[in-house]
């Protein structure tokens, strides 16, 4: 299981799914222009003493990132997916894509990915969840169903 953050903005959400990945061992991808320094204060702060564990790959932009993805399946969260996260069938070589926190994803990548895009049902009262809690609902439950495999149970 992987996760991809595209342009991320908020060195908090970035260090808190970094800790999130090292707790799980999931590999975590940067890609495109990022909101921030990883070598940024906050970004270390959320990911506390656990930054420097993460299997981290930095990518320049999309395509690169995409290139290096070889065909893997794509699962692409936002708030407008046609489908709940909770009605798929998670596989462990699968990759949890995340758009940016105040834009999501650019429109390019949503027209090219459409079949792809997986939604978490909320209150139509708020637009999303927060890019760390949106991660950690999803990737916990692609974990459950995989049984929580390598993982203390």
């Amino acid at each position: 299981m992987e996760i991809a953050l595209i342009e991320p903005e908020i060195p908090g959400n970035t260090g808190s799914i970094g800790r999130l990945c090292v707790g799980t061992a999931t590999r975590l991808h940067l890609v495109g222009k990022l909101g921030f320094s990883i070598s940024d204060k906050m970004v270390k702060r959320a990911g506390l003493d656990y930054w420097k564990d993460i299997d981290l790959h930095v990518h320049p932009d999309v395509d690169t990132w995409f290139e290096a993805m070889g065909g893997r399946r794509l699962h692409l969260y936002s708030a407008r997916g046609p489908r709940n996260y909770a009605e798929l069938a998670y596989g462990p070589d699968d990759v949890l894509v995340f758009g940016c926190e105040t834009r999501g994803f650019p429109q390019r990548i949503r027209t090219r990915f459409h079949d792809a895009l997986v939604r978490i049902p909320t209150n139509p009262m708020i637009r999303s969840l927060n890019l760390a809690n949106a991660a950690s609902v999803v990737l916990y439950e692609a974990l459950r169903q995989q049984d929580f495999l390598g993982l203390d149970r």
